[in-house]
């Protein structure tokens, strides 16, 4: 017992209250039930991400545990719009919008976790029966004052931000999740802890045991500055493709090696240790741990032998001035002239034609390995060839 409780306390912040997993799971060894642990995730984008990856592999450790995993899609709450960390009121997403980050998230978990060994719901499902009587009987649950003592509302109280009434809602929400799906334990990240808190204010209210609260570490973004974010766009998604997420890793800040090695990168605990002490001491150069650290997120979501290809592939297009093996081929445009700036935007992220322009002046932009020196090129001329922006961003076109 006192392994499994380590096992599952590793890599955690706030486990609430002191003592209480312990307890639990005792009593659930002595009764032959499994606890009922449970996560949720609001459709607010339709990529599952490193940082979800953290919380959702302490998921997946229950489950190895022998533990009941409940996954909660938040369809219904992501109308709100979660204010965790916010300075503002998030925009509201249309419901065809967050049907189709539903999908994409649900095809996404299996990555992290056991599909086969999960129980995976919509909050829309007890949500949106309450309808406005039963949302007033759960607004009657607690005060505004509790409410409001939130940190992300008194901040914004205190600098004159507006707070929709919508917002003071959302902790009620997800904290009636917990009822509904019976929780013993809840899971999330540090910026969660009121909302998790608020689960177990409810419970007793209706009947129930209270959970225990469990928080994990925010992973920090590509950036090193902000928590991983679908919103700010600094993160890595568990289904990019091995090139990508290779080359996305080897860019992060060397200051968060150390938080990507153990919260990231699919090691365990006795390897990443082992790596940050060779680091620490000099012994292996952070050029080096972030390899380590890029094969191993690769391996962790694409399989044995997937991280060794990504390295190499990487290493031919950034020492060799090569181009990748694998890459999206699209059809070539239309007509008989190509306008290469509305190349870039359509298939290589660029934001705009102008910033194209400026892309290619600058000698960014190369064609079949080639410097592009002209704004408009014969169609013809793209057939089969790779167009190429900087050493990280390639389409290959057609040849007809």
């Amino acid at each position: 017992m006192a392994d499994a409780l380590q096992r599952l306390m590793r890599s955690t912040v706030d486990v609430l209250p002191a003592g209480e997993l312990e307890r639990r799971l005792i009593r659930a060894a002595e009764q032959g039930r499994p606890l009922r642990v449970k996560l949720g995730i609001d459709p607010t984008g339709a990529d599952v991400t490193l940082g979800h990856a953290v919380v959702l592999g302490k998921l997946r450790e229950f489950q190895d545990a022998g533990h009941t995993a409940v996954l909660i899609v938040g369809d219904y709450t992501a109308r709100v719009g979660d204010p965790s960390g916010r300075a503002k009121t998030r925009p509201m997403l249309t419901p065809d919008e967050i049907e189709a980050n539903a999908q994409g998230l649900i095809a996404q978990y299996g990555r992290v976790i056991d599909r086969e060994r999960v129980e995976i719901r919509r909050n829309s499902e007890w949500l949106e029966p309450l309808g406005t009587a039963g949302l007033l009987e759960l607004a009657a649950r607690t005060t505004v004052a509790r409410i409001i003592e939130r940190d992300d509302f008194a901040k914004r109280l205190a600098s004159g931000a507006a707070i929709s009434l919508q917002e003071l809602l959302y902790p009620l929400l997800q904290g009636y999740d917990s009822v509904a799906v019976r929780a013993d334990v809840e899971l999330g990240g540090t910026d969660q802890t009121f909302n998790l808190l608020m689960g177990r204010e409810l419970q007793p209210q209706y009947g129930q045991e209270p959970q225990v609260v469990m928080t994990s570490p925010l992973l920090v973004g590509m950036d090193g500055t902000d928590k991983m974010s679908k919103s700010l766009g600094n993160y890595i998604g568990v289904a990019e493709r091995a090139d990508s997420m290779y080359g996305k890793t080897m860019s992060i800040r060397d200051e968060a090696i150390p938080e990507w090695l153990r919260l990231a990168s699919g090691l365990d605990a006795h390897e990443a240790e082992a790596a940050l002490a060779a680091l620490a001491g000099g012994d292996l150069e952070p050029v080096e741990a972030k390899r380590l650290l890029a094969r191993s997120v690769v391996e962790r979501f694409h399989g044995t032998g997937s991280g060794d290809a990504a390295q190499a592939g990487f290493l031919r297009v950034h020492r060799e001035h090569g181009v990748p093996d694998e890459m999206q081929t699209v059809p070539l445009p239309p007509g008989d002239t190509a306008h290469v700036p509305a190349l870039l935007v359509a298939h290589l992220g660029v934001a705009s034609t102008s910033e194209a322009r400026r892309l290619i002046a600058g000698g960014g932009v190369r064609i079949g390995g080639e410097a592009v020196a002209s704004l408009d090129l014969p169609t013809e001329a793209l057939a089969g060839k790779v167009l190429q922006r900087s050493r990280r961003a390639f389409v290959r076109f057609a040849e007809h």
